[in-house]
């Protein structure tokens, strides 16, 4: 079953529910920026909140979509349930209580139906949020503190970790480049095409694929460097952050004594 005749089935087998007052379409449908490989994202509006009975209404109606092989009730959040058909159409809810609405706006959602319309009483968007200051400063420490630990991976020959920590480390350069483009739709992980510029993922896909090996490992964290902290380090002065200049230092003083690994020329 596509994904349009998905959300007509569900709505139908729900709007005539009593508990049930609403039922809006978030994510990447609820801002017009949907393609052929989007899941499903609802947010039913309960008089009872996530309750069992929910639950039960919402299993019949994704059952009519298509054989329910995965289906994760309330287990990852207490007001959230994910689902997966047999044809790999992923559905997900989030049930909110009328009074939890004004956590939401119409400018990310699409109205299914809405009896007690309480769409139009939404804000229109969100507020632009300021960057979050305090986390940035502990991922600017994260990186130069995994970037540490490379003589300990050396030493014990721990290579299939070292492995893991360049994940890290990607995934937190990753997030500095999403956030030097304050993209206002983030969408879900899978969308990272449009969050970032063609020149950052340039960079994304010139960095080494690493293998767990002593001869890959050096130079692939090294090239994460590179990449990492001049962008930050300037990120980090245009937010008025202060550097960890001194955490830096120990870690390129340590990399020296015990790899032979000079600082790199651009990371100064």
């Amino acid at each position: 079953m596509n994904n349009a005749t998905a959300i007509t089935t569900i709505t139908r087998a729900l709007e005539d529910k009593p508990d049930i007052r609403a039922l809006f379409l978030g994510g990447s449908y609820g801002v017009g920026l949907e393609d052929a490989y989007s899941d499903l994202d609802f947010i039913a509006v309960t008089a009872s909140g996530p309750t069992d009975a929910f639950a039960s209404l919402w299993h019949e109606a994704v059952s009519q979509t298509g054989e329910i092989v995965l289906w994760w009730d309330r287990q990852v959040k207490p007001m959230l349930i994910n689902a997966v058909t047999a044809d790999w159409l992923r559905v997900d809810v989030q049930i909110v209580t009328p009074a939890q609405t004004a956590q939401l706006t119409r400018g990310s959602l699409k109205a299914l139906f809405d009896h007690d319309r309480i769409y139009d009483d939404l804000a229109p968007t969100l507020a632009v949020s300021e960057p979050n200051l305090r986390r940035l400063q502990w991922q600017f420490e994260e990186f130069i503190r995994i970037l540490g630990l490379l003589p300990l991976a050396m030493g014990r020959h721990e290579y299939i970790n070292a492995v893991t920590g360049t994940f890290h480390l990607r995934n937190l350069l990753i997030d500095l480049l999403i956030e030097e483009t304050a993209a206002p739709n983030r969408g879900g992980a899978l969308h990272l095409n449009r969050l970032i510029t063609r020149e950052q993922r340039d960079l994304l896909e010139a960095l080494p694929a690493l293998t767990p090996s002593r001869e890959a490992v050096v130079p692939a964290y090294l090239a994460y460097a590179t990449a990492y902290l001049p962008r930050a380090r300037r990120f980090a002065q245009s937010l008025g952050i202060e550097w960890p200049g001194r955490l830096e230092e120990a870690m390129w003083a340590r990399l020296k004594n015990e790899l032979a690994i000079e600082r790199p020329r651009v990371a100064h």
